[in-house]
């Protein structure tokens, strides 16, 4: 892979908005408002820039995620099984040898995240380019759902899923890995509550 760069137009974004919103008292998070508008359409106005083409992952209120006029995928795995349900669902419907992913209530996430997870998946020859991002004690850490993944992982997470796999890392650590400085903590804050998005909102 080290003999070539990934071009915008390799990449599908993906904004993950399937989430059941537990913690926002089960809301629909990506319809919140932030700002005067959706945090979902806040993703997708962020993340069009790098990429391609953009789907949204989303299991309800699918006509108003539709409304943002880009294609709308529900998981093709039942229940609620989480961001990687989603992944799996965006990389059946890609059709760009890599996808970016994004949460929806992140509003705030790098404009150049997928441009320097791309060079990090080139340089290191990986399927998966994740980044990472110092947190509150100091500590930097993973940020599983902003990665960017090679459409060949799909088996792999195919199996992972039914095989009972959840946690995204667990699953990526299978995987040929980049890993991906970025400083800026606050740029990966993302709003679990109505408390956290006020916060954000502010």
């Amino acid at each position: 892979m080290d003999s070539y760069r990934i071009e915008r137009h390799d990449v599908t974004g993906l904004i993950l908005a399937g989430g059941r919103g537990s913690r926002m008292g089960g809301v629909d998070k990506g319809l919140q408002n932030h700002k005067g508008a959706p945090l979902a359409l806040h993703a997708l106005m962020r993340l069009a820039p790098q990429v391609g083409q953009v789907i949204i992952n989303a299991n309800r209120n699918l006509g108003a995620y539709e409304a943002l006029e880009v294609p709308v995928v529900p998981d093709s795995t039942p229940d609620f099984a989480g961001p990687l349900a989603g992944m799996l669902t965006g990389l059946e419907n890609c059709e760009t040898p890599w996808m970016a992913t994004v949460p929806c209530d992140s509003p705030g996430f790098p404009l150049d995240l997928v441009e320097r997870l791309a060079a990090a998946a080139v340089r290191q020859n990986a399927l998966v380019a994740m980044a990472t991002a110092p947190e509150a004690d100091g500590q930097r850490r993973p940020q599983p759902v902003f990665c960017l993944l090679h459409t060949s992982t799909v088996e792999s997470l195919t199996a992972f899923l039914h095989g009972g796999g959840r946690k995204i890392d667990q699953w990526t650590a299978t995987q040929p890995l980049a890993l991906v400085d970025f400083e800026d903590a606050a740029a990966f804050r993302n709003a679990n509550t109505l408390a956290e998005l006020h916060q954000l909102s502010a």
